[in-house]
């Protein structure tokens, strides 16, 4: 329905502590049921995941899907996520740190596990990734290894801060170009008030009134829907930078292949109905 609808991206949005289908299998799913569409894990937790596994499970991703795949990368702020005996929440940025450079090993080919084998078959790309956080470390993570930033589910004028500084660590960087700058936006166009609860309560974990800032921004009809689409085309949405300027992102734009607007599925077993909704 997302990719019929003309939507640039299908993105996903969890972690490990909660109800629903974890990001891989999600994204995997939809490669299967589409074509076009892009896939991004908004935002994943690498920390949580041991990286040669992780950088597999996304190779494959991206393979099975034609190139489709952007591996959208948090750290994550919350104990229960960290399930895996030796990936505590301690170290997390340089562990990210140093997964990368594994992520990368692994994408290149280079062998894995002490033996010859590479983890990938060969051709494999290094899957684009980009960065959410709010921290200094997180703009410079993202101008180093990323093409972009993804920002928090704030109205625009919040969000532009973080935007600014991922610009400016990009170009410190000496990247050419601009970032990929990705703004969360929740929709619920099916049972609304199922729809605002489930968001309220992914979100509880963060203080009530991050909780309900996000939950009163929930788009729940079609005229708030292109009314989100307007304030983020307005003036001070155009300096966040909504809309990309990646230039993968733009040709596809000027070629009626890609709109300018991602849409989430948060996959919950309590969410109303279990299929992709734009």
């Amino acid at each position: 329905m997302a990719e019929e609808a003309g939507f640039s991206t299908l993105s996903t949005v969890g972690r490990p502590a909660y109800p629903g289908v974890d990001d891989t299998v999600a994204l995997a799913a939809a490669a299967g049921a589409t074509t076009t569409i892009g896939l991004l894990s908004g935002l994943l937790l690498g920390t949580v995941w041991p990286p040669v596994l992780l950088a597999k499970v996304a190779a494959g991703i991206d393979g099975v899907s034609d190139g489709r795949l952007t591996l959208g990368l948090g750290i994550g702020n919350r104990a229960d996520d960290f399930i895996v005996e030796d990936r505590p929440m301690a170290g997390l940025g340089k562990r990210i740190d140093d997964d990368l450079e594994t992520y990368r090993k692994v994408w290149d080919g280079e062998p894995v596990g002490g033996g010859a084998q590479a983890a990938v078959p060969a051709g494999t790309r290094r899957v684009p990734m980009i960065f959410g956080g709010p921290a200094p470390a997180s703009f410079r993570r993202m101008a180093r290894w990323g093409e972009g930033y993804v920002g928090a589910s704030f109205p625009p004028p919040m969000i532009e801060t973080d935007f600014n500084a991922a610009r400016k660590a990009w170009y410190e960087e000496g990247n050419e170009g601009e970032p990929r700058l990705v703004a969360l936006a929740h929709f619920s166009l099916g049972d609304t008030k199922a729809g605002r609860t489930n968001i309220h309560d992914y979100y509880s974990v963060a203080g009530p009134q991050i909780a309900g800032m996000i939950t009163d921004n929930v788009c729940t009809s079609p005229e708030k829907v292109r009314a989100a689409i307007t304030n983020f085309r307005s003036d001070r949405g155009r300096r966040a930078d909504v809309q990309h300027r990646h230039g993968r992102y733009r040709r596809d734009r000027e070629a009626g292949r890609a709109g300018p607007l991602i849409v989430s599925a948060q996959h919950r077993a309590r969410a109303t109905g279990s299929r992709f909704r734009p």
